[in-house]
């Protein structure tokens, strides 16, 4: 191992000094490369003699099972970056903070197992002379790079760089030597190995050469490399095709051989803990795997087709962060009208939006944004997407008679402040929603309508007497989801006359920035990456409740409800096109033409 030319950081006066200011008397004091490390975080400023001194002593008080640097860590004194850098320093070796992993050559690459490189955090990147350049975590596990030396059957050459860093570069670099395409190439008729994954294990590292559970595994992998929502398998005539969805479109993957159709759905029931003997009846299921060192919730659902079982599989990250209403997109004037609707102690406050639009996000988000100690939040869900701390969460379960009204009838016998329904889907739920927030409680849901102003109709089709809608509704906010606009690749633009015709527009206002896509690698050559909300909010004032009393249709309401400035969604989407968000098209792909909105 080369650390390159070392210095001496402490001299003997140094340690005598930093003895003496520790109390070595009332302190057993490691004279090793702990102390050292310790007296230069100090002498960096970033650490004090307290905070050293503490995290020393109780190194010795446990009988020196962690180094100096994870107690620390962990004690939250100096992050993981700032340690790592000031180690590298401390030896003599370079400090890296990103890494180049398309340049590592798939040679070295080949040598080095993935699960090695994983459960040390250690990655050759490249050759410099005569040495590999090989980056780690921990520069201090000499057991881990002698064997690397011995692996690469060269000499190494040692960088530090941080654990996140190196485990994104060793997912995205492995990933190009392991494909889907080569899993279909190398395919045979291998018996289908049918043992139940019962624990999470990261499917990257899995050690089963079976070519079909290769396949399988890649495909999920990739998935959530290019952040994909749903995964299609589409059994046809000759072959089954494999589709994901990325930001609301489908695209083509992969074209599975006919003759593994069987074993490759088999593989997938398998996984999802589905019957794989039954091919006639529609199955749901799921299972919690790990991806890539992701926790990913896997839902799966099957029906016969003319050709075979046609699958489809949503993922969802268990790890990811809740999203803060703020990220979602709002503009200002409306988060300050919906953070004033989710302080209210009671009504009803409904999302709404078709499937796939985001309403699931938005409620989660209201909820995060209210979730204190002293407010009891219970919610009934279909399915529980994501698992909020502090919150009282229920999955329905219509088998055993656990709908949302019977659901949501034992939730106002468990004294809630907050109770949020995943969907309003029949008069029962609706009218025990409409009791619940009359009786002072704030009630969050989502309902299935194509603006915010047909909720209203919505609910009296569903025969909820209009006085009792006005009275405890609060406010209705609709949403659509729009791709952005992919930041590397997008071009400036002057919109023509007609492109500003479209959106209402003669003239484009001073200081807007429009784009069109393009297309490129960081894209996957669709011009887009992500998506953002564009939204329409509707708080029901008092007038509005007048009008809601003698006219239910949304005609009337929307008329009075523009009256009083009510922005449709179209508008927000144009905003989110002259600041350089999204894109023309995509907006008036997914809004509805409004003849006043200009």
């Amino acid at each position: 191992m080369d650390t390159q030319d070392q210095t001496q950081i402490l001299t003997k006066a140094d340690r005598e000094q930093l003895k003496e200011m520790l109390h070595e008397d009332e302190l057993t004091i490691n004279t090793g490369p702990d102390l050292d490390l310790g007296a230069y975080l100090i002498k960096a400023q970033l650490i004090d003699e307290s905070q050293l001194r503490e995290a020393l002593n109780e190194q010795t008080e446990t009988g020196h099972q962690e180094r100096l640097g994870e107690i620390l860590i962990r004690r939250k004194v100096i992050s993981e970056a700032h340690l790592l850098e000031a180690l590298a320093k401390h030896l003599g070796l370079r400090f890296v903070r990103s890494i180049n992993d398309r340049e590592i050559p798939e040679e070295l690459l080949k040598k080095i197992p993935t699960r090695f490189a994983k459960k040390f955090q250690i990655l050759p990147v490249g050759v410099r002379g005569k040495k590999v350049e090989v980056v780690c975590a921990d520069p201090l596990n000499t057991a881990a790079i002698d064997d690397v030396q011995i692996l690469l059957e060269r000499p190494v050459r040692i960088a530090v760089c941080p654990t996140s860093v190196i485990t994104e570069a060793i997912n995205r670099s492995y990933d190009r030597i392991s494909t889907a395409d080569q899993a279909v190439e190398e395919f045979d008729t291998e018996v289908l190995d049918e043992n139940v994954l019962n624990e999470p294990v990261d499917l990257l590292d899995t050690e089963d050469e079976a070519p079909i559970i290769r396949l399988v595994n890649s495909i999920l992998f990739r998935s959530v490399k290019e952040r994909a929502s749903d995964i299609h398998v589409e059994p046809y005539e000759r072959e089954v095709s494999v589709r994901f969805r990325i930001d609301g479109d489908l695209y083509d993957i992969l074209k599975v051989p006919k003759r593994i159709q069987n074993s490759f759905t088999s593989r997938i029931k398998l996984i999802g803990g589905l019957n794989i003997a039954e091919k006639r009846l529609p199955q749901d299921g799921r299972i919690r795997i790990k991806i890539a060192g992701k926790d990913i919730d896997l839902r799966l659902s099957t029906i016969p087709t003319a050709h075979g079982e046609r699958i489809v599989m949503r993922l969802l990250d268990k790890g990811a962060n809740l999203l803060d209403l703020k990220h979602l997109g709002f503009a200002d004037r409306m988060l300050k009208n919906i953070h004033e609707l989710i302080a209210k102690p009671y009504g009803i406050l409904l999302v709404t939006g078709p499937t796939g639009s985001g309403k699931t996000t938005t409620l989660y988000a209201c909820l995060s944004n209210i979730n204190r100690e002293d407010i009891n939040i219970i919610t009934v869900e279909d399915p529980i997407e994501y698992q909020i701390p502090g919150i009282g969460q229920i999955q329905t379960n219509d088998k055993i008679g656990l709908t949302f009204a019977s659901g949501l009838r034992s939730i106002l016998r468990q004294d809630p402040d907050v109770i949020l329904i995943g969907e309003i889907r029949d008069k029962e739920t609706a009218e025990i929603a409409v009791q619940a927030s009359l009786t002072g409680h704030l009630v969050l849901s989502s309902i299935h309508t194509n603006d915010a102003c047909s909720c209203v109709a919505r609910l009296v089709d569903m025969g909820i007497e209009p006085f009792l809608v006005a009275s405890s509704l609060v406010g209705i906010l609709a949403q659509r989801l729009v791709r952005q606009v992919c930041s590397e690749c997008r071009e400036l633009i002057e919109p023509t006359q007609e492109q500003l015709a479209r959106i209402n527009l003669e003239r484009l206002p001073a200081g807007s920035t429009v784009y069109r896509h393009k297309g490129c690698e960081r894209c996957h050559y669709t011009g887009y990456t992500g998506r953002v909300g564009i939204f329409e909010l509707l708080p029901i004032d008092e007038n509005l409740r007048s009008i809601i009393l003698k006219h239910s249709d949304s005609v009337s309401i929307k008329k009075a409800a523009m009256a009083q400035g009510f922005q449709p969604m179209r508008i927000d989407g144009i905003r989110k096109v002259l600041s350089g968000v999204t894109t023309i098209e995509e907006v008036l792909a997914v809004t509805a033409e409004d003849s006043r909105m200009a």
